[in-house]
Protein backbone atom coordinates (compact mmCIF):
# COMPACT_ATOMS: atom_id res chain seq x y z
CA UNK A 1 0.00 0.00 0.00
CA UNK A 2 1.74 3.13 -1.29
CA UNK A 3 0.06 6.20 0.13
CA UNK A 4 0.06 9.56 -1.63
CA UNK A 5 -1.02 12.24 0.84
CA UNK A 6 -1.52 15.81 -0.36
CA UNK A 7 -2.54 17.33 2.99
CA UNK A 8 -0.34 17.19 6.11
CA UNK A 9 0.86 19.67 8.74
CA UNK A 10 4.19 20.32 10.47
CA UNK A 11 5.02 22.52 13.44
CA UNK A 12 5.11 25.44 11.00
CA UNK A 13 1.37 25.48 11.77
CA UNK A 14 -0.49 23.26 14.23
CA UNK A 15 1.27 19.97 13.48
CA UNK A 16 3.52 18.35 16.08
CA UNK A 17 6.51 17.36 13.96
CA UNK A 18 9.39 19.02 12.15
CA UNK A 19 9.16 18.53 8.37
CA UNK A 20 12.13 16.12 8.55
CA UNK A 21 10.48 13.89 11.14
CA UNK A 22 7.05 13.93 9.52
CA UNK A 23 8.53 12.95 6.16
CA UNK A 24 10.71 10.18 7.55
CA UNK A 25 7.86 8.72 9.58
CA UNK A 26 5.69 8.79 6.43
CA UNK A 27 8.42 7.01 4.47
CA UNK A 28 8.69 4.29 7.13
CA UNK A 29 4.90 3.96 6.94
CA UNK A 30 5.15 3.17 3.23
CA UNK A 31 4.17 6.56 1.79
CA UNK A 32 5.48 7.31 -1.69
CA UNK A 33 4.63 11.04 -1.76
CA UNK A 34 3.65 13.61 0.84
CA UNK A 35 2.70 17.27 0.63
CA UNK A 36 3.56 19.58 3.53
CA UNK A 37 0.55 21.91 3.47
CA UNK A 38 0.71 24.06 6.56
CA UNK A 39 -2.11 26.45 7.39
CA UNK A 40 -1.59 29.85 5.79
CA UNK A 41 -3.10 33.23 5.20
CA UNK A 42 -1.46 36.37 3.85
CA UNK A 43 0.18 37.08 7.22
CA UNK A 44 2.30 33.92 7.33
CA UNK A 45 2.75 32.37 3.89
CA UNK A 46 5.85 34.39 3.00
CA UNK A 47 7.45 32.97 6.15
CA UNK A 48 6.43 29.29 5.94
CA UNK A 49 6.29 28.40 2.24
CA UNK A 50 9.92 29.27 1.28
CA UNK A 51 11.19 27.25 4.26
CA UNK A 52 9.05 24.26 3.30
CA UNK A 53 10.28 24.59 -0.31
CA UNK A 54 13.90 24.48 0.86
CA UNK A 55 13.54 21.44 3.09
CA UNK A 56 11.30 19.56 0.62
CA UNK A 57 14.14 19.46 -1.93
CA UNK A 58 16.60 18.09 0.63
CA UNK A 59 14.22 15.48 2.03
CA UNK A 60 13.19 14.27 -1.43
CA UNK A 61 16.85 13.76 -2.26
CA UNK A 62 18.05 12.07 0.92
CA UNK A 63 14.96 10.23 2.15
CA UNK A 64 13.93 9.09 -1.34
CA UNK A 65 10.28 9.97 -0.97
CA UNK A 66 8.65 12.69 -3.04
CA UNK A 67 8.09 15.70 -0.78
CA UNK A 68 5.92 18.46 -2.20
CA UNK A 69 5.86 21.96 -0.72
CA UNK A 70 2.32 23.22 -0.34
CA UNK A 71 -0.04 25.32 1.74
CA UNK A 72 -3.54 24.99 3.15
CA UNK A 73 -5.21 28.37 2.88
CA UNK A 74 -7.30 28.43 6.03
CA UNK A 75 -10.10 30.85 7.01
CA UNK A 76 -8.96 33.39 4.41
CA UNK A 77 -11.79 35.78 3.49
CA UNK A 78 -13.37 34.26 0.35
CA UNK A 79 -12.91 37.61 -1.44
CA UNK A 80 -9.10 37.35 -1.27
CA UNK A 81 -8.69 33.62 -1.94
CA UNK A 82 -7.85 34.10 -5.61
CA UNK A 83 -4.92 36.42 -4.84
CA UNK A 84 -3.89 34.24 -1.87
CA UNK A 85 -3.68 31.15 -4.12
CA UNK A 86 -1.64 33.15 -6.62
CA UNK A 87 0.74 34.37 -3.87
CA UNK A 88 1.16 30.84 -2.46
CA UNK A 89 2.11 29.49 -5.89
CA UNK A 90 4.51 32.40 -6.49
CA UNK A 91 6.24 31.59 -3.18
CA UNK A 92 6.78 27.99 -4.36
CA UNK A 93 3.75 26.00 -3.16
CA UNK A 94 3.36 23.16 -5.66
CA UNK A 95 0.03 22.02 -4.21
CA UNK A 96 -2.49 24.57 -2.95
CA UNK A 97 -5.18 23.21 -0.67
CA UNK A 98 -8.10 25.38 0.44
CA UNK A 99 -9.62 24.63 3.85
CA UNK A 100 -13.22 23.94 2.85
CA UNK A 101 -16.48 24.52 4.68
CA UNK A 102 -16.23 21.61 7.11
CA UNK A 103 -19.24 21.22 9.39
CA UNK A 104 -16.78 20.94 12.32
CA UNK A 105 -15.64 24.58 12.17
CA UNK A 106 -17.21 28.00 11.43
CA UNK A 107 -15.55 28.55 8.03
CA UNK A 108 -16.74 31.71 6.17
CA UNK A 109 -19.70 30.92 3.89
CA UNK A 110 -18.71 30.96 0.25
CA UNK A 111 -15.24 29.52 0.94
CA UNK A 112 -15.89 26.31 -1.05
CA UNK A 113 -16.92 28.21 -4.18
CA UNK A 114 -14.17 30.84 -3.82
CA UNK A 115 -11.54 28.13 -3.35
CA UNK A 116 -12.61 26.33 -6.52
CA UNK A 117 -12.76 29.57 -8.52
CA UNK A 118 -9.32 30.52 -7.16
CA UNK A 119 -7.86 27.40 -8.79
CA UNK A 120 -7.08 25.32 -5.70
CA UNK A 121 -5.74 21.83 -6.44
CA UNK A 122 -7.68 20.36 -3.52
CA UNK A 123 -10.70 21.55 -1.56
CA UNK A 124 -10.14 20.00 1.86
CA UNK A 125 -13.05 18.57 3.88
CA UNK A 126 -15.73 20.54 1.95
CA UNK A 127 -18.53 19.55 4.37
CA UNK A 128 -22.04 19.82 2.92
CA UNK A 129 -20.79 21.15 -0.41
CA UNK A 130 -23.70 22.30 -2.60
CA UNK A 131 -24.55 20.54 -5.88
CA UNK A 132 -23.63 23.74 -7.75
CA UNK A 133 -20.19 23.87 -6.14
CA UNK A 134 -19.59 20.13 -6.71
CA UNK A 135 -20.37 20.66 -10.40
CA UNK A 136 -18.05 23.68 -10.45
CA UNK A 137 -15.28 21.56 -8.89
CA UNK A 138 -15.76 19.01 -11.69
CA UNK A 139 -15.60 21.76 -14.34
CA UNK A 140 -12.54 23.46 -12.81
CA UNK A 141 -10.70 20.21 -12.03
CA UNK A 142 -10.45 20.91 -8.29
CA UNK A 143 -10.34 17.64 -6.33
CA UNK A 144 -12.66 17.25 -3.35
CA UNK A 145 -11.15 15.61 -0.29
CA UNK A 146 -12.15 12.45 1.51
CA UNK A 147 -10.40 12.85 4.85
CA UNK A 148 -9.12 10.55 7.58
CA UNK A 149 -9.24 13.44 10.07
CA UNK A 150 -11.68 13.05 12.98
CA UNK A 151 -14.60 15.54 13.03
CA UNK A 152 -14.02 16.53 9.39
CA UNK A 153 -14.58 12.94 8.25
CA UNK A 154 -18.24 12.90 9.33
CA UNK A 155 -19.30 14.24 5.91
CA UNK A 156 -17.13 11.84 3.85
CA UNK A 157 -20.15 9.80 2.73
CA UNK A 158 -21.98 12.94 1.59
CA UNK A 159 -18.92 14.33 -0.23
CA UNK A 160 -18.42 10.98 -1.98
CA UNK A 161 -22.01 10.73 -3.18
CA UNK A 162 -22.24 14.32 -4.45
CA UNK A 163 -18.84 14.04 -6.18
CA UNK A 164 -20.00 10.87 -7.97
CA UNK A 165 -23.24 12.56 -8.96
CA UNK A 166 -21.54 15.55 -10.59
CA UNK A 167 -18.32 13.93 -11.80
CA UNK A 168 -16.01 15.77 -9.40
CA UNK A 169 -12.68 14.08 -8.74
CA UNK A 170 -11.80 12.92 -5.24
CA UNK A 171 -8.52 12.51 -3.35
CA UNK A 172 -7.92 10.74 -0.03
CA UNK A 173 -5.80 12.69 2.48
CA UNK A 174 -5.01 12.24 6.15
CA UNK A 175 -4.70 15.89 7.24
CA UNK A 176 -1.96 14.57 9.54
CA UNK A 177 -1.11 16.69 12.58
CA UNK A 178 0.60 14.06 14.76
CA UNK A 179 2.46 10.77 14.17
CA UNK A 180 -0.55 8.58 14.87
CA UNK A 181 -2.50 10.31 12.08
CA UNK A 182 -0.23 8.71 9.44
CA UNK A 183 -2.37 5.93 8.07
CA UNK A 184 -1.85 2.40 6.78
CA UNK A 185 -4.00 0.19 4.56
CA UNK A 186 -6.10 -0.98 7.51
CA UNK A 187 -6.75 2.62 8.53
CA UNK A 188 -7.79 3.54 5.00
CA UNK A 189 -10.28 0.66 4.86
CA UNK A 190 -11.76 1.67 8.20
CA UNK A 191 -12.35 5.30 7.10
CA UNK A 192 -13.89 4.18 3.81
CA UNK A 193 -16.12 1.59 5.49
CA UNK A 194 -17.55 4.16 7.92
CA UNK A 195 -18.41 6.43 4.96
CA UNK A 196 -19.79 3.59 2.82
CA UNK A 197 -17.14 4.09 0.12
CA UNK A 198 -15.95 0.99 -1.81
CA UNK A 199 -12.21 0.29 -1.49
CA UNK A 200 -11.69 0.37 -5.26
CA UNK A 201 -12.54 4.09 -5.08
CA UNK A 202 -9.42 4.60 -2.95
CA UNK A 203 -7.29 3.43 -5.88
CA UNK A 204 -9.02 5.98 -8.13
CA UNK A 205 -8.41 8.71 -5.53
CA UNK A 206 -4.73 7.79 -5.38
CA UNK A 207 -4.57 7.93 -9.17
CA UNK A 208 -6.15 11.40 -9.08
CA UNK A 209 -3.48 12.52 -6.59
CA UNK A 210 -0.82 11.00 -8.81
CA UNK A 211 -2.23 12.92 -11.81
CA UNK A 212 -1.98 16.22 -9.89
CA UNK A 213 1.66 15.43 -9.10
CA UNK A 214 2.42 14.46 -12.73
CA UNK A 215 1.12 17.84 -13.89
CA UNK A 216 3.56 19.76 -11.67
CA UNK A 217 6.71 17.65 -11.27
Amino acid sequence: HQMIDLHTHTLFSDGELLPSELVYRAKVNGYSAICLADHADISIMDFTIPRIVRVAKQLTLYYRILVLPGAELTFNPPEILKSAVRSARKLGAKIVVVHGETTAEPVPPGTNRAGILAGADVLAHPGKITPGDAKLAADKNTCLEITARAFHSKTNGYVYSIAKRFGAKLVFNTDTHSPENLIDGKGVRKILKIAGIPYKEFLTMQQNASDIISSIV
